[in-house]
């Protein structure tokens, strides 16, 4: 396994790839999205396109098989849907997404993928980093009966959820015809 930052021409050749598994990871459980390769070749533009943004992947042989992603929150457009109580945007970096294959899971990539982030962001002298979740109904029928929430993990690496602190975001789920709003819980962590 290799682990680095991609920038530049290194991610604009994976940009293709980093979308498909966007998709791929975010298409299960909790998430449900119906994704779309032009909107994720897009959005994850928007990290090659900003000198204060991380994108770390991982790759098995020549396969991008996970990757993270952070930025400012107050340069990421995510910032505007977080309501609730939160530290000055100015002082949080958003860790907006980790995504890995489920045959990669269980290996510390996502302890990897933390240390990076958090790394990148003490340096760049954050004292605060965030993330979303989804939240779900426990009855949803969608759910896997086998789903073992990431709350714990999460909590290991020091982050709570903050009361209050929740985003709003639409997307279209997989058994759905039309996008429609999920409430996403704010976690974050003193850095």
């Amino acid at each position: 396994m290799q682990v680095d930052a991609l920038t530049g021409e290194a991610l604009d050749a994976a940009l293709a790839d980093l979308a498909a598994l966007r998709i791929e990871v975010f298409r299960a459980w909790p998430y449900l999205y119906e994704g779309d390769p032009g909107y994720e070749t897009h959005y994850l533009r928007s990290y090659r396109d900003n000198p204060r943004a991380v994108l770390i992947a991982a790759r098995d042989g020549g396969r991008i098989v996970g990757a993270a992603t952070g930025m400012p929150l107050a340069d990421h457009a995510d910032a505007s849907q977080m309501r609730g109580p939160l530290p000055p945007v100015e002082q949080v970096f958003y860790c907006a997404e980790s995504v890995l294959l489920p045959d990669y899971r269980g290996r510390g990539l996502g302890h990897v993928f933390f240390d990076r982030r958090e790394a990148f962001a003490r340096e760049a002298g954050f004292a605060f980093s965030a993330f979303c979740g989804v939240v779900r109904p426990d009855d949803h029928p969608l759910k896997p009966a086998a789903y073992q929430p990431l709350d714990g993990f999460w909590r290991k690496r020091g982050y709570a959820p903050v009361e209050g602190a929740v985003a709003r975001f639409s997307w279209q789920d997989v058994d759905q015809e039309t996008e429609t709003e999920k409430p996403l819980q704010v976690w974050l962590r003193r850095l």
